[in-house]
């Protein structure tokens, strides 16, 4: 069910029969990057397995609280002084908090900066799909640029059965029962009037408020999923109670995780029309674990409308995500706002937090998601801070951090991180994604 009001403050999957034991979805990968090859005849045998699930972060909400009391006096300090750069040198708590201050965005970004309208869409049996981001689907609702989008109950993997107390003996069979998709419960299309192909969606992650429980598993090693499948035979699923006021898991006693929620999936149609996200590329399922309350997203359009689809839930997540998830959970709501930029065509997606510009490479090996995520840096800098593209090599090599983003998924993935204070005065100023 999907409805608006004006803002207050399938198909089945193509048929294939390359050799992947029938669980990917995944084109002609025949285990490159899904199974270990060298554990696959000594553990498995014959058997083909995937990278199944991802979580992330959550840590922004007590932010809330503490803003509603002193945001207007705070706002107007922060934009009476320069206070703000010095925010964001100092450490990312701090900058979240001055980002959140200046209203929940990173840069004054290209296009419409209001609030247009809030459609609000619900997830039920109608509106969320297993495992696939379907592009022959009728869209959801149609939006404008500058709407918003707020999501609220939306559901766990496999289609809401990821509920606290479930064994992994039945995440296991859930999984294998469902052939060609993923875990992820996955709600869309959402589409954008006048979205069209070599156009740019920006993203702006408006609020992401967990349910108050994660869970992290990792199956049975025969299923060959997870970064070491052959050390953990058994499978273990490990529920935590989330405080969702002091924003933490309580892992185990003595063992505090600080909450940063995201969304492990947002993103958009591919080309072809039918894609599962357990198979991350340029238009989905990124787990990046920087996409937070207050970050930004710009996504490149491949298809008429755009058609934006999201799951995969996450509390918090660490970098390579080794066991298999994050911490996965549902959200009381998701709210985003879309912003429409014609022509700019990107052919990757770009993150940008209050401290950093972000660039991504996604590939089955690890090596050239490596080099992609340096190519895509390199353009960058180039682009938009003016350097030659052998001073924008330079500078990725002595002032960028190349993370892992994760490892479990038939597409592994790695992200630049770009600080934004290595840049002053009207250069800063200048550099912007779109």
């Amino acid at each position: 069910m999907a409805y608006e009001h004006e803002h207050e403050t399938g198909a089945h999957p193509p048929a294939h029969a390359h050799d992947c034991g029938g669980l990917f979805g995944c084109g002609d990968e025949k285990g490159t990057g899904v199974l270990r090859e060298d554990i696959k005849d000594g553990a498995f045998g014959k058997r083909s397995a995937d990278r199944l699930l991802h979580m992330d972060e959550a840590d922004q909400e007590r932010l809330d609280d503490f803003l509603t009391a002193r945001g207007r006096m705070r706002r107007q300090l922060l934009r009476a002084s320069s206070f703000m750069g010095a925010l964001a040198a100092v450490g990312p708590r701090f900058a979240k908090l001055a980002h959140a201050a200046e209203g929940g965005n990173p840069t004054s970004a290209g296009g419409s900066s209001g609030d247009g309208r809030t459609h609000v869409v619900e997830s039920t049996k109608e509106t969320v799909r297993l495992g696939v981001f379907d592009a022959t689907l009728p869209p959801l609702v149609t939006i404008e640029s500058g709407d918003l989008v707020s999501l609220p109950k939306t559901w766990s993997h496999f289609l809401n059965e990821l509920q606290p107390g479930v064994p992994v003996g039945r995440l296991a069979e859930l999984r294998t029962s469902n052939p060609g998709r993923g875990p992820h419960s996955i709600i869309g299309p959402i589409a954008v009037n006048g979205a069209e192909p070599g156009d740019v969606l920006e993203i702006r992650y408006r609020r992401l408020r967990p349910e108050p429980w994660g869970a992290v598993f990792h199956n049975p090693g025969t299923l060959g999923t997870g970064l070491l499948a052959q050390d953990f035979a058994q499978g273990q699923v490990k529920y935590i109670n989330l405080d969702l006021t002091r924003m933490e898991g309580n892992f185990a006693p003595g063992i505090a995780i600080p909450l940063t929620p995201f969304q492990g999936t947002l993103g958009v149609a591919p080309p072809d029309g039918f894609f599962p996200p357990l198979s991350p590329g340029v238009t989905s399922n990124l787990d990046l674990r920087e996409l937070t309350e207050g970050s930004i997203l710009y996504l490149p359009v491949w298809k008429p409308g755009a058609l934006i689809y999201t799951g995969d839930s996450h509390a918090v997540q660490g970098d390579g995500e080794i066991c298999l998830t994050a911490l996965e959970t549902r959200m009381q709501e998701v709210l985003i706002q879309v912003v429409l930029h014609k022509q700019k065509k990107f052919q990757w997606p770009v993150a940008e937090t209050a401290t950093h510009w972000i660039t991504v490479g996604l590939d089955k090996d690890l090596n050239t998601a490596m080099s992609l995520a340096a190519r895509n840096a390199i353009d960058f800098l180039s682009s938009r801070a003016g350097l030659t593209r052998d001073d924008a090599y330079a500078l990725c090599s002595i002032a960028a951090s190349f993370r892992v983003t994760q490892v479990v998924d038939i597409v592994r993935g790695v992200h630049a991180m770009i600080p934004k204070s290595l840049f002053t005065g009207e250069l800063r100023q200048r550099i912007a994604v779109v």
